[in-house]
């Protein structure tokens, strides 16, 4: 009887076992069939959109800054020689470096003792040179006066040996008076000819007397000249520099002591490669007259600026130099000093049609990004023309009043929905409209009047799309959901 119970509890036991296993393969069996007999459910993939920084472009007229940089030079420079030697007895004050002198200010003087002795000595050969003229003088009055007598003593000769001859003539006189009479004649000429060649070599004392004299005052304007030398003067007002004079030292003639400089006649070299100069030339094929702007960085943020002009071209290229070298003159710069290394900032003739953007807008091989209508990237090929420090110069006449991408990035191509940003960082309408044409906003129509949308939804989308222009969004969702 125990042994009938407990073989009719497992069989109940095995029983209610199976039939639990049997609705637990059934459910399982109702699931994996619903499953089956479901619908595949699609979620909709919404699409990325990338915040973008934009700038528009504006074609117009830009004038293009070539930027270089140049050192400042005088245009006046002197190296302060003085023309004599000796030990220096006195300097001025403004004699140091940064002294500002005016024109005629003496800067030193040189013991003079030499210079005088020199010029005294000199002078004493002029007096002895002028009495030598005045003793040349009187001699060749003597001269003139002893050929006067000696003419004189001829005249009286002759007629002595006239009246001979005629009383020997009429045979009173005597052969001997008449041969004394001829002696006596040629002895009187033979005395004129020795005057005459006094007299000649009277006016030829006197001729070199004449250049004697000369010579001596060259000699005296030199020595005066010398002993004017040993004060040295300033010949135009400036400022000193590399003075190496101090007193009591001892110069030695044509011995630099110090350079004068004109700080306000100031000259910027600065040096352009030959493709620059090429864009400097001008309808007349010169670049002088070209506008300068330079730039002294004196650091904490703060410059000294100066205008000017260029002036001139270098004469040659410099051994192992290329390109050109200019020279442009300021018109005023207080601030500055020669030797200033400084920023030059030349203004190119105006470029036509053409837009500065940043650089970064611009790829390598020289598109841009330029957002459509529908927030939408294009790829647009353009040419960089110039490049502005962080912006460059562009062909802007396919680009006039698009906007493009400021900030290129690797994520960012051609069909890329984006969201623009303004420059100042304003964010654009999020749904801008769009202008649909008639074949679009046909296919649009239909779709809404044949989907499954509640007749409000039917009503507010059919509505809208009524209107010229039809909210981006809701042609974006609707073209969406005709393509699946």
């Amino acid at each position: 009887m125990r042994f009938l119970r407990r073989s009719l509890t497992g069989l109940f036991l095995l029983a209610v076992t199976f039939a639990l296993l049997a609705v637990a393969v059934n459910s399982v069996r109702g699931a994996v069939v619903a499953r089956m007999n479901e619908e595949p459910r699609s979620f909709p993939q919404r699409e990325r959109i990338f915040a973008v920084n934009v700038t528009p472009v504006d074609a117009g007229t830009v004038t293009p800054v070539l930027r270089t940089f140049g050192e400042l030079r005088s245009r006046r420079t002197l190296q302060v020689r003085p023309a004599a030697g000796g030990i220096v007895l006195d300097v001025s004050d403004a004699l140091i470096d940064g002294g500002r002198v005016a024109q005629g200010d003496v800067l030193l003087r040189i013991d003079p003792v030499t210079a005088e002795a020199a010029r005294n000595r000199v002078a004493a050969q002029l007096r002895d040179a002028q009495a030598e003229v005045r003793d040349a003088d009187r001699g060749l009055t003597l001269a003139q006066d002893e050929l006067v007598a000696a003419e004189r003593q001829v005249a009286l000769r002759q007629t002595a040996l006239d009246r001979a001859r005629d009383l020997a003539d009429r045979g009173i006189g005597t052969q001997q008076a008449l041969e004394e009479a001829e002696l006596s004649l040629s002895s009187a000429e033979g005395a004129v000819l020795t005057r005459r060649q006094a007299l000649a070599s009277a006016e030829a004392r006197i001729d070199a007397a004449g250049t004697a004299l000369d010579r001596v005052r060259i000699d005296l304007a030199e020595a005066d000249r010398t002993l004017e030398d040993t004060t040295v003067t300033a010949p135009f007002a400036g400022v000193l520099a590399d003075v190496t004079v101090t007193p009591g030292a001892r110069v030695t003639a044509n011995e630099q002591v110090a350079t004068l400089l004109d700080p306000d006649l100031l000259d910027v070299s600065f040096r352009v490669s030959t493709n620059q100069f090429a864009r400097l030339l001008g309808e007349n094929g010169q670049v002088t007259g070209l506008p300068v702007r330079v730039t002294l960085d004196a650091g904490d943020g703060a410059a000294a600026t100066a205008t000017g002009r260029i002036d001139r071209v270098g004469g040659a290229v410099g051994e192992g130099q290329t390109g050109r070298l200019l020279f442009a003159t300021l018109d005023a710069g207080r601030a500055f000093r020669p030797g200033d290394f400084v920023t030059v900032a030349v203004e190119e003739p105006p470029m036509d049609d053409v837009a500065q953007v940043p650089a970064t807008a611009v790829a390598a091989d020289g598109t841009v990004l330029r957002v459509t209508a529908d927030d939408r990237l294009e790829s647009v090929q353009t040419e960089i023309l110039r490049r502005q420090g962080d912006d460059v110069i562009i062909a802007a006449e396919m680009l006039d009043g698009a906007r493009i991408v400021t900030e290129r990035s690797p994520l960012l191509g051609a069909g890329i929905g984006v969201r623009p940003l303004s420059p100042d960082g304003a964010v654009g309408d999020p749904n801008p409209s769009l202008a649909l044409d008639d074949d679009r906003r046909a296919r649009l129509r239909d779709f809404v009047q044949t989907s499954q949308m509640s007749d409000a939804v039917k009503t507010r989308i059919l509505a809208q799309l009524d209107q010229p222009e039809v909210p981006a969004e809701t042609v974006a969702n609707l073209e969406r959901r005709m393509g699946s």
